[in-house]
């Protein structure tokens, strides 16, 4: 027999560390090669490390909600196997090359620096950038988080730790802060709560995408506007080869890829939609990589980015959204595809929405929401004069950052984003 120490793997560029949230194995039980160890949360996805062998878990190194550094071990396997030493944390597998990427081409992007309190710690105490930005969001200063007892290693606070006392300070209980007596009735920012109503705790990703909301609300000037697209062509060409598509690579052909087409399309024309902006400085993007909206179970989303999107054939988009949608709905995505976008889609029409004005997604300055396809009746021009058809329609909008963007290059994208819908190509294979 022979003992592997398991380490927290790498899970791309800007992950140092992870908070485990749950332990799936006991000490003691056997574990299969590839099973689920532990799962996993960093400030930008969940996730879960796998075992890297078959054996029994022998030893626990760390504990729930404890902050564990990226290619630390924190627990070790008994196998029949050779006895394995981890010189190096194990990389977790990205996506491959997308086609049409070129490794010799360099995407410069947007440095997002951490939100800091205008305090500092005052002590040595520790606080993990999870536990950090939930205080942000919640106005908690350092002085308040360092009387906060902790039940994390060496005392550490964890993020439970800090949920559960804000869940007491929101139910009246006084907080090491607190100097005057609660006050009898309503106070400003109180909820009412009546007889059959019910008060939940968001959970972390909940709590983040309100955080990334309200910041990119009070970062931008958002503005919107609408268009109506003709969808004949492409609703035509799609019935005729997605029983195909299914046939031939057992995958689902949507209109999504379609809609990312014309994004990557329409930005080559108009690349001053694909920016960033920090502060008085104005970034264009080289590449074109177009974060897609994905509704998750638990009524989350999440953004993963199709990379590169604009030097890649409708066949490479469609392939890059299916992978992209499904990992994402059983969490197996990681912090790296979900990061580094240049500019996104929301398609609301799933839904059965015919319109929106979706938030902008920081640092981007531009996002397209597209909307319901529903047949109506419209008037079509002909030589001969005019005539009323029944059209299959699809209104979709484009909200933007009116810092670096006016109504006049917006009008323009939005209306090129329509007219290569409107004529798009019937005559392509799949």
């Amino acid at each position: 027999m022979s003992t592997i120490e398991v380490v927290v793997p790498r899970l791309g560029e800007s992950v140092i560390e992870v908070t485990l949230t749950r332990w799936l194995r006991n000490e003691g039980e056997q574990v299969e090669g590839e099973e689920a160890l532990v799962e996993i949360a960093t400030d930008k996805v969940d996730s879960e490390i796998p075992s890297p062998v078959s054996g029994k878990l022998i030893k626990k190194l760390f504990r729930e909600g404890d902050v564990i550094p990226v290619g630390k071990v924190f627990a070790i396997i008994e196998s029949a196997g050779e006895a394995v030493k981890s010189e190096e944390p194990p990389v977790v597998k990205a996506q491959p090359p997308l086609a049409g990427d070129d490794k010799n081409e360099e995407q410069t992007t947007v440095k997002v620096t951490e939100e800091k309190h205008a305090d500092e710690p005052a002590g040595s105490r520790y606080y993990s950038p999870l536990v950090r930005n939930i205080a942000h969001q919640e106005g908690i200063s350092f002085k308040e988080l360092d009387v906060i007892p902790g039940t994390g290693k060496d005392d550490r606070l964890t993020k439970q730790d800090l949920l559960n006392y804000l869940a007491e300070r929101k139910s009246g209980v006084k907080g090491p802060d607190d100097k005057q007596p609660a006050v009898s009735g309503e106070q400003p920012g109180q909820l009412f709560v009546a007889g059959e109503d019910r008060i939940v705790e968001m959970d972390r990703v909940r709590q983040l995408i309100a955080s990334h909301m309200v910041r990119s609300v009070q970062t931008s000037p958002h503005v919107t506007s609408f268009i109506e697209v003709d969808m004949s062509r492409i609703v035509v060409w799609r019935d005729k080869n997605k029983d195909t598509f299914q046939k031939k690579y057992n995958e689902k052909l949507t209109f999504t890829p379609m809609f990312i087409e014309a994004i990557a399309k329409s930005v080559r024309d108009f690349p001053m939609v694909n920016v960033s902006v920090d502060g008085t400085k104005i970034l264009i993007h080289s590449l074109v990589n177009i974060g897609m909206a994905v509704a998750l179970p638990g009524n989350n989303l999440i953004v993963p980015v199709v990379r590169n999107a604009g030097n890649m054939n409708l066949l490479g988009i469609t392939k890059a959204v299916n992978d992209l949608a499904n990992r994402a709905r059983i969490n197996k995505l990681v912090p790296d595809e979900i990061s580094g976008g240049t500019i996104s889609i929301t398609n609301l029409g799933s839904f059965g929405t015919l319109m929106g004005t979706p938030i902008i997604n920081q640092p981007q300055t531009a996002i397209v929401a597209v909307g319901a396809i529903k047949k109506r009746p419209v008037v079509i021009e002909t030589p001969e004069g005019d005539l009323i058809g029944i059209k299959p329609m699809m209104i979709c909008s484009l909200t933007f950052d009116h810092r670096v963007i006016d109504g006049s290059l917006g009008g323009q994208f939005l209306g090129r984003f329509a007219q290569y819908l409107e004529q798009f190509d019937t005559t392509q294979n799949i």
